[in-house]
């Protein structure tokens, strides 16, 4: 894409096997990609991938699920660590310059203190070891991210993963770049419908991951604000072409072949991108 470079993530739901995708993604016009950690010869293959094609593997998702037990600091917190370490360990071995991590997850939270951020801490000794970078993404639990950041705020390799459609339905709008944007390492491209519920109760389900312009993001908006931010890296887009949720929204793209599908994506990436200057 002319001045500003695209990427997409990967997923399973998108038809094929990841390492399929790779070379299709770059046939369309993507320029890097991200995946999801997998325990297994996944990374590696998705490395494969990438150098026979040429495109940039740029990013890994790290596993969410029990990032809540590192706060508690209860039994399961050693486990929910091992993994975090060995999706950093596969970041390194696999040339992956950033993993993308959540500070926490669950929708009625406790409060942050000192016991959890010392777990941040040590991974993020362990990243700076390994010569990775993390970005914490903005997630529900905005004061657990505030706490991570404002601990780890001297830590050149952490710093802040953008995703658009979390701002507008687990941040409530709230203008995350105006909090983060100086330390933005990565982004999440994507839109929703905002909060489902009248009254303002948040869900997973409302985390809907549509295609640019199916939703009621101001791309106009979210282009200024890169602008402002100076972001000049890749604007990394976060998809979904089905549902694991109970939410129609997702009719327009399920009966669509892969390769169409991901044609609209980069279709839609552009038009995005197109809104930001040259």
């Amino acid at each position: 894409m002319y001045c500003h470079k695209i990427g997409l993530g990967l997923n399973k739901r998108m038809g094929l096997e990841q390492p399929q995708i790779v070379p299709l993604l770059k046939d369309i016009g993507f320029e890097a990609f991200f995946s999801n950690w997998e325990a297994g010869d996944l990374q590696r293959e998705l490395r494969r991938a990438a150098d026979d094609c040429g495109i940039r593997y740029q990013s890994i998702h790290a596993p969410f699920t029990g990032m809540h037990h590192l706060w508690q600091d209860d039994e399961k917190a050693a486990a929910v660590m091992d993994t975090l370490y060995a999706c950093l360990d596969d970041c390194a071995e696999a040339g992956v310059d950033i993993m993308v991590a959540h500070a926490y997850i669950g929708f009625d939270p406790d409060e942050p203190h000192l016991a959890g951020l010392r777990y941040f801490e040590k991974l993020a000794d362990r990243a700076r070891e390994l010569g990775v970078r993390i970005a914490f993404e903005n997630t529900e639990g905005e004061a657990f991210l505030a706490a991570v950041m404002e601990d780890l705020k001297d830590e050149a390799h952490v710093g802040f993963c953008w995703d658009t459609g979390h701002e507008l339905c687990y941040n409530h709008g709230k203008d995350m770049l105006a909090l983060y944007g100086d330390r933005l390492l990565c982004t999440h491209l994507n839109d929703n419908l905002g909060i489902r519920d009248y009254d303002g109760k948040i869900t997973a389900q409302d985390d809907l991951h549509l295609l640019p312009f199916d939703g009621i993001a101001d791309w106009q908006g979210i282009a200024a604000r890169l602008d402002r931010c100076g972001f000049d890296d890749v604007m990394m887009f976060e998809l979904l072409k089905t549902s694991g949720k109970d939410r129609r929204e997702y009719g327009f793209y399920e009966g669509m072949s892969p390769e169409l599908y991901l044609t609209a994506a980069y279709q839609r990436a552009c038009r995005a991108a197109w809104l930001r200057k040259r």
